[in-house]
């Protein structure tokens, strides 16, 4: 049987941190969920879970203002682990200030945080990962960071073009093809390979 989540999970949002003394206790495994702005970190939570849409009936809160959130936000999951949605980067209007702001509590997060068990890195598959997506695949083998690499929003290419784009995004993270999970959170598409690779990386037993 599938997990519970799977199903329709039980999932609330269990904190909001801007600051590293904010962070809570670590009580759960930890899978963080990083991208560049917009690049649908949010749709992803939602359509994991089973909420439908991204304003009250969403669980993660979407924004058409790129670089708008400016907190790590913790969700529970059926009480099981924690999905941690971290600001999105790389959008360029915010202050040189204000990044290396957020630099340093992302990177205390990463780097300090012994209930992480794996990053999904999410990128778009439409387009050539950017220099900071290539910034954050480095750094999470550099600190041997599991990571699960996610190429969202594959509904919008062809089936035929996909091994195309994969082999695009794998070539500029220096990672395998085969490491790279399609998904859309508009048709599903993924949803049980991504689901499985967060239930090993998490060591949560398959109900």
């Amino acid at each position: 049987m599938s997990p519970i989540w799977r199903r329709g999970a039980k999932a609330s949002l269990f904190a909001v941190c801007g600051m590293v003394k904010q962070f809570p206790e670590e009580t759960l495994p930890e899978i963080a969920i990083v991208g560049k702005s917009n690049v649908g970190k949010s749709s992803l939570i939602n359509s994991l879970i089973g909420r439908k849409g991204t304003g009250r009936n969403g669980l993660a809160r979407t924004s058409s203002v790129p670089g708008k959130t400016r907190t790590i936000n913790w969700y529970s999951i059926d009480e099981c682990l924690y999905f941690v949605d971290l600001p999105g980067y790389g959008y360029a209007k915010i202050s040189k200030t204000e990044q290396q702001k957020w630099g340093k509590v992302i990177e205390a997060y990463l780097s300090g945080r012994n209930a992480l068990k794996a990053a999904l890195l999410l990128v778009d598959i439409r387009h050539e990962p950017g220099a900071n997506d290539v910034m954050m695949m480095d750094y999470f083998r550099a600190f041997e960071i599991p990571t699960i690499v996610i190429a969202t929003k594959a509904d919008k290419v062809t089936r035929n073009q996909l091994p195309h784009q994969k082999k695009i995004l794998a070539e500029k993270l220096g990672i395998k093809s085969a490491m790279i999970l399609p998904y859309s959170a508009t048709d599903g598409t993924g949803k049980d390979e991504v689901w499985t690779a967060i239930e090993n990386a998490a060591g949560i037993e398959k109900g």
